[in-house]
């Protein structure tokens, strides 16, 4: 299987030893993207919808690097630090998205990288 990294100045750099996202057999699978400016790599402060807006921006970035965008996305997961934010992140991530929007889960979990409270990982379609 051929495999490629991709890379982006429009999404924040890696934190730590991944790829922002890796193209392998007809799929890319982006690596999940917290509320980072890419430009100053400081976490975005403010509502839960400007830090959503943020992280899928930053996938929008990695998404268009491929060379593909969210209407090839088919599988996303929404990890956030409190649950009671599950609609107003739900309402962000839908302006994204046409009438079909993809597969996801939503969990909610202890913590996330830098203090953020929302982060999201995807998979979309790429052609080779």
């Amino acid at each position: 299987m051929t495999r490629s990294v991709i890379q982006t100045q429009d999404a924040p750099a890696a934190i730590g030893p991944y790829s922002q996202g890796i193209r392998a057999g007809g799929f890319l699978f982006l690596s999940g993207q917290i509320p980072l400016d890419p430009k100053t790599g400081e976490l975005v402060s403010g509502s839960i919808e400007e830090e959503t807006h943020r992280v899928m921006q930053n996938l929008r970035g990695v998404l268009e690097a491929a060379g593909v965008g969210f209407g090839q996305v088919v599988k996303t997961t929404i990890y956030l630090t409190d649950l009671a934010d599950f609609a107003k992140v739900g309402e962000v991530y839908a302006t994204y998205f046409d009438a079909q929007p993809p597969a996801r889960a939503t969990v909610q979990v202890a913590a996330l990288p830098k203090g953020a409270r929302v982060e999201i990982d995807a998979i979309a379609e790429a052609a080779r």
